[in-house]
């Protein structure tokens, strides 16, 4: 095909001259380029549209059915507690434990010793020892309180001071626990939990009894709610 302004040589489907730039005629029997255009999307319009076609009307209901459902079941979801607890004493076991049998060396040492002073200053130690174990324990036991349910994970910190952080069970990316042996003995753990949680991204729970099935419920309820919402990956 020529162009009719300059007489290039041009693709016949060209819609414009590549020399002079001139609109050309691609329709047949002179339709231009734009009642051509229109031609075909007024026909594709006319063929897609669901009095023509039955397949897309059946497609499209499909489509607003399938709107309509995820728009209730989000709105009937009801956010339901799965687990609630604290810091379980067990978990200073080991430190019970060991400040036992140190008090008892030095008691012995003292006693062999014979100093009047030297008992009275192993006295003292050991008060303050032992003082400092039941703050640890009050402070943990009183002031740390966690609570899960079907979407979020909460945990609260603080006696005088409280302060209650939130994580979205879907925005967690790993949960692990680990026991030592003592823990093991008492079936208690620590559990940790990596999230893109902004302010506790890399969040450490201690003293948590029962904890390998704390870690499951936070698992299923991790995976329940990225399938009802639709996602099937691991991390986000």
């Amino acid at each position: 095909m020529k162009c009719r302004a300059c007489g290039t040589e041009v693709v016949d489907t060209s819609v414009f001259c590549h020399r002079c730039g001139e609109r050309l005629n691609v329709g047949d029997g002179g339709e231009s380029a734009a009642e051509s255009d229109a031609s075909r999307a007024a026909a594709w319009h006319e063929s897609t549209s669901p009095e023509s076609s039955p397949d897309a009307a059946t497609a499209c209901e499909r489509l607003g059915g399938a709107i309509e459902s995820a728009r209730r079941n989000n709105q009937d979801v009801v956010e339901e507690e799965l687990w609630r607890g604290g810091y379980c004493g067990k978990a200073m076991m080991g430190s019970w434990m060991l400040g036992l049998a140190v008090t008892i060396g030095i008691l012995i040492l003292a006693i062999f010793a014979g100093s009047p002073t030297l008992w009275w200053i192993v006295l003292g130690a050991i008060v303050l020892a032992w003082a400092y174990l039941v703050v640890v324990y009050a402070r943990q036991r009183l002031g740390v309180h966690y609570r899960l349910t079907s979407q979020r994970f909460f945990h609260e910190k603080g006696i005088l001071v409280h302060r209650t952080d939130l994580i979205e069970v879907i925005d967690m990316d790993d949960i692990a626990y680990s026991q030592t042996i003592i823990d093991r003995l008492f079936g208690v753990g620590t559990i940790r939990i990596t999230s893109s949680d902004r302010s506790d991204p890399d969040l450490v729970i201690p003293g948590i009894a029962n904890v390998r099935d704390v870690a499951a419920k936070l698992h299923e309820a991790r995976h329940g709610e990225r399938l009802r919402r639709g996602l099937h990956i691991e991390s986000i």
